[in-house]
């Protein structure tokens, strides 16, 4: 069975979060979710006043925060809930996945004051380069529809010693869904060279199964290169791998105007090997 880890502050954006992460378990064979939150060291009220409260009643407190949250989930999958103390979110969640597993996490982008959204933004990249496990980032405005189309973004080089199968075989098994591979190296024209012909082949024979279809980027700017892109095939998820090139942090760049995931409001998973 596999285990996907849903980290709840519960701002609407990560309770929007869970809704998707719900709604596509709910048509995902064998998934156990697992509800997760961190709760400060130093407890404090809305004033900020410390509160007199141990450690043991804040976490029933949260335990019981998050069970009401289950409630509230329209869940035919099963699911449990995780309360720990810690002073980041990142950290306690790596933390999790490394000693106890879990196939991906599904984290919403942002939280519900300007403050969180510059923390959950934060943590949603830092989780997305941390490696432990595939993230799935749903933007804030995103609702669940059934994936039938997936853009996987590469830029066709070394694919057999950069392309991190193993993880993206695991994303692309949850879902029955057309494969788009789009080539990002928009700073040059791709020839159909002989060496492009075999990283094709070698593309295609990684992904048996799955039946990909190829495209390419060929306009300087990317991010307008993948919008379009995505409206025009009706991309429902966007895959794509932060180490290999500066896609994802793009994405997430406060200054960026154009931020894909706001615009389009498609998730986006991070993979690594």
């Amino acid at each position: 069975m596999k285990t996907w880890l849903l980290p709840i502050d519960f701002s609407e954006t990560s309770k929007n979060a869970a809704r998707y992460a719900v709604a596509l378990a709910n048509e995902t064979p064998d998934v156990k979710l697992v509800l997760y939150h961190v709760f400060g060291k130093i407890a404090a009220g809305t004033d900020g006043t410390p509160l007199d409260l141990s450690n043991s009643t804040r976490k029933e407190i949260a335990e019981l925060a998050l069970g009401n949250l289950i409630n509230e989930l329209a869940h035919s999958s099963p699911i449990d809930i995780i309360a720990e103390e810690g002073d980041s979110l990142t950290e306690n969640l790596a933390r999790y996945v490394r000693h106890n597993g879990a196939d991906m996490v599904v984290m919403g982008l942002t939280g519900a004051s300007r403050i969180e959204q510059l923390l959950m933004g934060t943590n949603a990249l830092n989780m997305a380069h941390s490696a432990v496990c595939p993230v799935l980032i749903v933007p804030p405005q995103a609702t669940y529809q059934s994936v039938k189309n997936i853009l996987f973004a590469t830029d066709m080089k070394n694919v057999r010693q950069t392309t991190p199968i193993k993880a993206l075989r695991s994303v692309l098994s949850n879902f029955n869904a057309r494969l788009h591979v789009v080539n990002v190296d928009a700073d040059h024209y791709v020839e159909l060279s002989a060496a492009y012909k075999t990283e094709r082949a070698n593309m295609v024979e990684l992904l048996e199964g799955f039946n990909p279809e190829f495209y390419f980027v060929r306009i300087n700017d990317f991010l307008d290169a993948i919008q379009t892109f995505v409206e025009d095939k009706k991309i429902d998820i966007i895959i794509t791998v932060p180490r290999k090139h500066s896609f994802l942090s793009s994405l997430f760049n406060p200054s960026h105007t154009r931020k894909l995931l706001y615009h389009t409001h498609v998730p986006l998973v991070a993979i690594h090997e």
